[in-house]
């Protein structure tokens, strides 16, 4: 199966330019302003991709569709896309999992604190996963940010570390961190962070393309690693 994946569009999906694919998968933020009508917006165009499956999450931008989650899912399933909220898909024998939630900084949505109130929803998470895809990183992969004084942080979630360690995906997708776009491994979990914003909430970086099948992860071209659509946006 042919995989694109983008993530922090903020309201500005019209201006991603996807290529072909089986499988469109955005890894939250979809809205600028967290707000219904940004949502449904997003909605009207991600459900008229052309691609045969459309799977997303949500992340801490996105407020409405942590306080009206119910509806929201309602009106993704109306639209023919998967919403995933600590949840699971299987597509074309793929077992896809995935989550919105974050560490907490300051108040956005679908945060929530270290220990149980962050685990619980990790938990979730089954063993077999072969795509998870979260908004947010794991501590220590892609997940760095600038901090006054040209200091840098590490931003993930240490939990969510130890449950992609344990659980051993074979792709885990996310986005969130900007400045962390592009690739690593944990263990022999191919980690994508898939960010199309840079720091500066600029369209810059191109949809990641790569082929997930039965026996492992292959890019789209042929060439070692996973690779990225020419052209960011139009």
């Amino acid at each position: 199966m042919r995989i694109v994946c983008i993530s922090d569009t903020h309201g500005e999906h019209r201006r991603v330019t996807l290529p072909p694919a089986d499988l469109l998968v955005h890894a939250g933020d979809v809205t600028a302003h967290g707000t219904r009508a940004d949502f449904l917006d997003f909605l009207d165009w991600f459900a008229s991709r052309p691609h045969a499956h459309r799977v997303f999450v949500a992340g801490n931008h996105d407020t409405w569709l942590e306080h009206d989650a119910s509806e929201a899912g309602r009106l993704a399933a109306r639209a023919g896309v998967h919403l995933l909220n600590d949840s699971g898909v299987r597509i074309d024998g793929l077992c896809l999992w995935g989550s919105p939630i974050t560490p907490r900084f300051h108040d956005w949505s679908f945060m929530r604190d270290p220990g149980e109130p962050i685990e619980r929803h990790w938990r979730c998470i089954p063993a077999g996963t072969d795509l998870l895809i979260t908004h947010g990183p794991p501590h220590g992969v892609l997940d760095e940010v600038e901090r006054a004084g040209g200091e840098s942080e590490h931003t993930g979630c240490p939990s969510l570390l130890r449950t992609v360690q344990g659980i051993s995906p074979r792709v885990h997708v996310f986005g969130h961190i900007h400045e962390g776009f592009g690739q690593a491994r944990v263990g022999d979990v191919r980690c994508v962070n898939v960010s199309t914003m840079d720091r500066y909430y600029r369209i810059a970086n191109a949809p990641v393309v790569f082929d997930l099948e039965p026996g492992g992860v292959r890019p789209a071209d042929g060439a070692p690693g996973l690779r990225t659509a020419t052209g960011a946006g139009r």
